[in-house]
């Protein structure tokens, strides 16, 4: 496995990410346990979860999972750099009392101290907000945070899903507090949605913030999606990423993708997670695998190396937005 910094922090990180999404929903606490085994062997030592993983009357259920992992011993807590996230409500659906979701100074103190119980861990390692909080100022963000600092309960603070403009101001807030600020952002970035390349990986790179993508493989829709259509058109089996063939202009782009890694011999799903590693500021995307043969695709995409007419033709197939602002011009 590859390691890299995050962002300009001193911390090494596998290129790859475990995304803990399915743990508990999807899969069960064995499976879960055993997925998380394998990603270990196989030297990815990053781990991404969030407070509201399990969803519904079981939100914190893939935390507890997670957690119990951990329990099992044989360092595995000291082995991992363990990433979870704040700002949905806790509470069961419906119940929205206030001061349970969002980033103020009292939910980050609760949060945080209900993760750590769920996680069976005493601090961790990437603290991240999972969406912008449009109510509460950073000052008071970043002042809590600081105690959380001290305290030893995290390390380093993260974003997730902040347009560039957020991440400029959260920054400059903790400057401005003499602090670090954040040191990543989890953005939505993969071949067919590049928007992220106007304006929050620039962000991410001036700020010096590592980029963790998550939907790398856009829901499924780059790994190998017509294929498998052609092979059982039954759309239940094949998620959202057969509706999204049902526009034609997506289904010929997802068919010029597939034809043209058939002529070079290559795996959708492992060309998409290679292409990624290819992007400038990006530490590695989210993988979820719910077997060992996804698993061991996705470790097969760190060390695959796509050739300048593979990349060539893959941004003719998917072009990026260019940079901004001249990509808003008309």
């Amino acid at each position: 496995m590859k390691y890299t910094q995050l962002g300009r922090t001193g911390l090494k990180v596998s290129r790859l990410v475990l995304g803990t999404m399915n743990f508990g929903p999807h899969t069960d606490e064995a499976d879960s346990h055993a997925i998380m085994d394998a990603a270990l062997g196989a030297g990815i030592n990053f781990f991404d979860t969030a407070n509201v993983y399990g969803w519904g009357e079981n939100k914190g259920r893939t935390e507890e999972i997670i957690g119990s992992w951990f329990a099992k011993g044989d360092g595995r807590r000291d082995k991992v750099v363990l990433a979870t996230k704040v700002y949905g409500n806790m509470g069961p659906d419906g119940d929205a009392w206030p001061n349970h979701d969002r980033l103020s100074a009292v939910n980050i103190r609760r949060a945080v101290d209900a993760s750590l119980k769920r996680l069976r861990t005493d601090y961790i390692d990437l603290y991240q907000f999972h969406h912008i909080d449009r109510r509460t100022p950073f000052e008071e963000i970043w002042q809590a945070m600081d105690v959380l600092v001290q305290q030893g309960k995290i390390l380093y603070a993260g974003s997730s899903n902040f347009p560039g403009y957020k991440i400029a101001q959260a920054n400059e807030a903790a400057a401005r507090r003499g602090g670090l600020g954040l040191v990543s952002e989890q953005c939505l970035y993969n071949l067919a949605e590049r928007r992220a390349e106007m304006e929050v990986i620039p962000a991410a790179r001036e700020y010096g913030l590592g980029v963790i993508p998550w939907s790398p493989l856009g829901g499924g829709l780059l790994g190998g999606v017509v294929r498998k259509h052609r092979e059982d058109a039954t759309r239940a089996k094949l998620g959202r990423s057969a509706s999204a063939l049902e526009n034609a202009a997506v289904r010929t782009q997802v068919e010029a993708y597939e034809d043209l890694l058939d002529k070079h011999g290559l795996a959708p799903g492992e060309v998409a997670l290679a292409w990624l590693l290819t992007r400038p500021g990006v530490t590695g995307p989210i993988v979820g695998p719910r077997t060992q043969e996804q698993l061991d695709s996705a470790v097969r995409a760190v060390g695959l190396e796509l050739s300048e007419e593979v990349l060539t033709g893959l941004d003719e197939i998917f072009p990026g937005p260019g940079p901004s602002p001249e990509a808003f011009a008309w």
